[in-house]
């Protein structure tokens, strides 16, 4: 007879984050979820989010199941500055950016700020990490400086400014790489007074 109890705990291992789709491919009942989270051994962090009871959350946990949620989004702006370490903001949505004709995602958790990118702006810089054995892509720091200074409007040019001061004294940076992501974004003229006042 087949342990379906034990599948689901190792599938939750390796994945990190499992929705329900996930038992699918393996044939395993979904109502399994809600048994193994009676007996304690999973814990629901949101719609559909199931992790090990016992694992501990860790401070990039919502970035994860967001990533989980939407796989072909692209963290990106705060949520970014955020985990590369350049800011003292700490968004309590996590951003991501969607293309400009995709469908706007449906989500009650985590909560999410939907951007739009398009064309070169949403595939440039974009970075492939692991949290939580969950696959999760991220734009580059100067190309989230960058974005920081399009999207001034929405997020604060002093933000912008403290990201790019953050980004070039840790060395996260180059000024090559700065300029490259400036004009993706359209926004070198902008940025140039600001790129002259750190090096």
């Amino acid at each position: 007879m087949v342990d379906h109890t034990s599948q689901v705990l190792e599938l939750v291992r390796e994945a990190g984050i499992l929705r329900p789709r996930d038992l699918d491919a393996h044939q395993i009942p979904r109502e399994y979820l809600t048994r193994l989270c009676h007996r304690g051994l999973l814990e629901r962090t949101g719609r559909g989010l199931y992790v090990l009871a016992d694992s501990e959350p860790t401070e990039n946990q919502t970035l994860a199941e967001a990533c989980k949620r939407l796989p072909n989004a692209t963290v990106c702006l705060l949520s970014a500055l955020q985990f590369h370490g350049l800011t003292t903001q700490a968004p309590f949505e996590v951003w991501m950016a969607i293309g400009g004709k995709d469908r706007r995602p449906t989500v009650d958790y985590p909560p999410l700020r939907i951007v739009r990118f398009s064309g070169d702006a949403l595939t440039f810089g974009v970075q492939e990490t692991t949290i939580q054995n969950v696959p999760v892509r991220m734009f580059s720091p100067a190309k989230t400086v960058a974005d920081c200074f399009k999207y001034r409007n929405k997020i604060g040019l002093d933000v912008a400014i403290e990201a790019l001061r953050d980004a070039w004294r840790q060395k996260r940076v180059t000024m090559d790489e700065l300029l490259s992501a400036a004009k993706v974004c359209r926004v070198a003229r902008i940025m140039r007074p600001y790129l002259e006042s750190v090096t």
